[in-house]
This record gives C-alpha cells, structure tokens and sequence, in this order.
C-alpha cells in the first residue's frame, strides 16, 4: 500500500505504534528541561500580552473586516476557520482564523492536501500572516501569548518525546521564530528545538528579540515565501535516531501493519 492511500484513520493508528515502540528508547536517552520561572515568566509576560492584544485588536478591525470580506467571495462560509489546538499544560482551546483553504476532498471522502486546498488569496495572507489576526482573542483570553510555541493539535501530544513535550510548559504564541533567517520549511525537528530553545530561555530580552526577528521573518521574501509553503506534512513521531518525522519518514513496514490489521476487519 503507498502512503499517499492511506486514510486519516490509518495515519493515526500508524502514529501510536511509532510511540509506542520508540518512545521509551529516546526518552531514556533524553535530558530534562530546565523550564524558565521568572517574575516575568509568572506576571509581566501576561500583562503585557493583555496590553498589545487590546490595542492590536483595535487597530486591526478594518483590516479584519476587509479579510472577513474577501474571504467570504474566496472560500465561501464560513468565513472563519476553527479548531481545537493544545495550549498551556496541554489544556485544549479554540483557535480562530481566517479561512484560506477550501474543503475539496477525494473520492475517499478524505480531505486533499493543504497544498491543493489553499487558494490565491488563502497564500498571500499565509505569507503576510493575516490569518493570523484572529488570534489577538485568544492572547486577551489567556489562552495564547505574543511570543511561544505555534499551538498544535491534540493529535499530537502523546507523539512528543520528553522534551519536545515541554514546548506545552508555557503558552502557545502567534510565533515562536527562528534565531537565524531561514529560506526553507521548517522540518519538525528544527521548530520542536527552537520551541525547548525558547521554553528554557524565555525573559524580556529574549522577547523582544523574538518580535525582532518575526518582522524580519516575515520582511524577507525567502523566508516569508517558505512561511507560505504548507508542503510538511504531518507530524507523525521519531526515527530511529530520535528526529521528529512526517509521513515521508515513516517505514514501510509500519504501513504494511496497519493495512493488514484495517483488512482483517473487513
């Protein structure tokens, strides 16, 4: 069976046999980390999240409304696109975007690939992170921060070796961005090592640092141009060596597993 056949169903079965048969081997091998607790950490990070998101969603209002608008022509309704994502804890909440992707689907009733989804307009406002406005609620709300770990969905938690797991120790953020300029997708493991970076290393310098380095992110046209890529893939759990895989890293033998066991129940 290609991989490219199997269901959403399939992917997930696939996910838990991954951790179940590697997890302990690479968390025996695996150092704590050393989560940051601060004042600020506890209480200005959170004050001053409250302050820029009340402001922020203000100023952008227009702006939504013009998105909200196109949007609506673009991808019809809803306008908005919701999801359950892991947050603080590994406490789940609701995010809110706006839609860039239409829900084409196969003849297996399964979703295409993001990259056949999204439209002209969705990849414009992915690589200018429009999209992104939304989540000015969800930082007045508590659940996210301006700066930490993207928010992933709940799919993923048990995949997390013991330190990648810790990206949860602390609020999920619009953007946790890289320290150097990158012209490439992020693979897994590279975003998952910036998350730990940025858990054991958060203070104000380090944030505004970080605001620095989104707008310069988000200026560069290599960058901003991989930002707008959805090309990934899904994150599926480890290899052999440890490193966060997608579905292109997952052994054949695993697939195979999984066939065998969905046509047995035929």
């Amino acid at each position: 069976m290609e991989k490219a056949e199997l269901t959403k169903e399939m992917r997930w079965k696939i996910a838990d046999y991954l951790a179940e048969d590697r997890l302990p081997k690479i968390n025996a091998r695996l150092e704590d980390v050393r989560i940051r607790d601060t004042v600020y950490t506890r209480y200005v990070k959170r004050m001053i999240d409250i302050l820029v998101s009340s402001c922020a969603l203000i100023v952008t209002l227009p702006v939504n409304l013009v998105i909200g608008l196109i949007t609506f022509f673009d991808v019809g309704r809803p306008v908005f696109f919701r999801q359950v994502r892991i947050g603080k804890d590994a406490e789940p909440f609701e995010i809110i975007k706006f839609r860039n992707m239409r829900n084409t689907r196969d003849e297996r009733g399964e979703l295409l690939p993001a990259a056949q989804r999204v439209t002209k307009f969705g990849r414009f406002v992915r690589k200018t992170s429009l999209d992104e406005l939304m989540n000015f609620w969800s930082i007045l709300k508590g659940d996210m921060s301006l700066i930490g770990p993207r928010p992933l969905v709940p799919e993923y938690v048990h995949r997390y070796n013991k330190r990648h797991r810790q990206r949860l120790a602390v609020r999920p953020g619009l953007e946790c961005p890289p320290r150097k300029l990158s012209n490439h997708v992020w693979t897994w493991q590279e975003q998952f090592d910036n998350d730990i970076w940025y858990v054991e290393n958060i203070s104000f310098l380090t944030d505004c640092r970080m605001i620095v380095n989104l707008v310069r992110f988000a200026l560069d046209r290599k960058s901003a141009a991989a930002r707008a890529s959805v090309g990934r893939g899904i994150f599926m759990g480890y290899d052999l060596d440890g490193r966060a895989i997608n579905l292109d890293g997952v052994p054949q033998e695993y697939v195979e597993r999984v066939a065998a066991e969905m046509k047995e129940k035929e």
